[in-house]
């Protein structure tokens, strides 16, 4: 099931972008009253995403979804059926390309979120994955669905979201002592998780023991994180070990057998997109 659907203002503003003053072709040639019909398919394995949208910007611009609509979320296989619009070729080819495109980069986040996922449960059956905020600008909606459709969730869909301390905040909180910063966070947010990055095993080992709920361990060889994990297991606190910065599908599974139970990762949001492709027939 899709998490959701993109607005129509969003989905407007690619139509108008792509085409802001009508098809000069699809006008020249006198063709756009004609009938037809627009057929999207996988061209390889991927895991679908944008195919909601798809099909809106179809209805948008007056165009009807013939047969049956493969969520996000879809695994596909090549020559797959994603979606089949029918109308005017006038509004085929005003939908075609953004269509096409939307689900071509949506769907290559998505694959390669589901790679990372299932990398990491081969490491540790309860793994989990989350992606960063280090979307392209502007994209955020369609790269946290893109991200949902292939197994994992945000790590912090914005500043307002979570409590993630990091060393540049501590750099301004001069030498006041992990402790005492962890009571102070819970006591001015009370019902937030606190998560604290840090990229030494000392530092870790400090925050560890002054109850972090999630530590964050960026760019720490995957032989010292299962050091700080065994010491998180051995303390008093219950305090979660997150591995970011440079996860990837080739690591994953090593840090997840390591101890890492929270994999953050940038990695889907620079994956190649998957082919989409487009046929389109009169009559």
């Amino acid at each position: 099931m899709s998490p959701y659907r993109l607005p129509d203002a969003f989905l407007e503003t690619l139509l108008q972008e792509d085409c802001p003053c009508g098809d000069a072709t699809t006008f020249a040639l006198d063709i756009g009253h004609l009938p037809g019909h627009l057929v999207f398919r996988a061209r390889g394995e991927m895991v679908l995403c944008g195919s909601e949208e798809a099909q809106r910007l179809g209805e948008l611009r007056g165009l009807t979804a013939v047969g049956p609509l493969r969520v996000s979320g879809s695994p596909l296989a090549a020559g797959d059926e994603i979606l089949c619009l029918g109308g005017d070729a006038a509004s085929l080819h005003l939908v075609w390309k953004t269509a096409q495109t939307l689900m071509e980069y949506l769907s290559g986040i998505a694959s390669s979120t589901a790679a990372i996922v299932a990398a990491a449960r081969r490491g540790h059956p309860a793994a989990s994955v989350v992606c960063t905020r280090k979307n392209f600008p502007g994209t955020k909606a369609a790269a946290i669905k893109a991200v949902f459709s292939g197994g994992a969730s945000p790590h912090r869909p914005s500043l307002s979201e979570t409590l993630l301390v990091f060393p540049e905040h501590r750099a301004f909180l001069r030498d006041e002592a992990p402790g005492t910063t962890i009571e102070r966070l819970r006591h001015r947010w009370p019902e937030r998780a606190i998560v604290v990055e840090v990229d030494s095993e000392s530092e870790a080992r400090r925050w560890i023991d002054a109850g972090a709920d999630i530590l964050q361990l960026e760019k720490m060889p995957v032989d010292t994180l299962r050091q700080i994990a065994a010491h998180a297991a051995a303390s008093r606190q219950v305090t979660k070990i997150a591995a970011a910065g440079g996860i990837d599908v080739g690591n994953a599974a090593a840090y997840a057998e390591a101890g890492a139970q929270i994999l953050v990762t940038s990695a889907p949001y620079f994956a190649r997109p998957r082919d989409v492709a487009v046929t389109m027939e009169s009559g």
